[in-house]
């Protein structure tokens, strides 16, 4: 398994729509192994192809279980490819969301409360799986990763705009600081 880097906004290359996964063959399973790998060393609880350069329709979640504070949490790792949602709820929620492609910003992002998907598991199967509160938030997530979608489409063009305007910033002071180191 190897750590890959974390594409961050704003790249054109998470605006792309990803491709379907024809079949989890080994190359996709290896993928899927190394998004985990990099989402638990960012640390993060999601992670989309695209933030990693692959055009393909794979994700890997781990919302983990709860357990009592001060034990550590219990790994509950999910990969799947051409997740597709077949039913969300008309009932809603907010919750406060981030991204490993958007460091360090957060916004109350409003989404089904409920949803229910179809996808390939780590074996190609087809499964399906209803999802609420932390798992249905991170999955939806996720999925609006592989259309080209991030959290913050979801929110004001205001705050969008600051927020885009700052990880500008943030990466002209990041290539300033290595060319000053050669």
């Amino acid at each position: 398994m190897a750590i890959l880097p974390i594409i961050t906004a704003p790249d054109p290359r998470l605006k792309i729509k990803a491709a379907p996964v024809d079949r989890v063959d080994d190359d996709v399973r290896q993928l899927m192994d190394d998004m985990l790998e990099t989402m638990y060393a960012a640390p993060g609880i999601g992670l989309a192809a695209p933030q990693v350069g692959s055009k393909l329709r794979v994700i890997v979640l781990d919302v983990g279980e709860e357990v009592p504070e001060g034990h550590p949490k219990k790994r509950s790792p999910m990969q799947l490819a051409n997740p597709e949602i077949l039913w969300a709820s008309e009932e809603t929620l907010i919750a406060e969301e981030g991204c490993l492609s958007l460091p360090d910003h957060y916004a109350d992002v409003k989404r089904p409360a409920s949803v229910r998907l179809r996808y390939l598991d780590y074996e190609n199967e087809v499964r399906e799986i209803e999802a609420s509160d932390t798992l249905g938030i991170c999955l939806q997530h996720e999925i609006d990763h592989l259309d080209g979608t991030l959290f913050i489409d979801h929110i004001s063009a205001l705050r969008r705009s600051i927020v885009l305007r700052k990880l500008k910033k943030a990466k002209k002071s990041e290539k300033s600081e290595k060319a000053s180191i050669y």
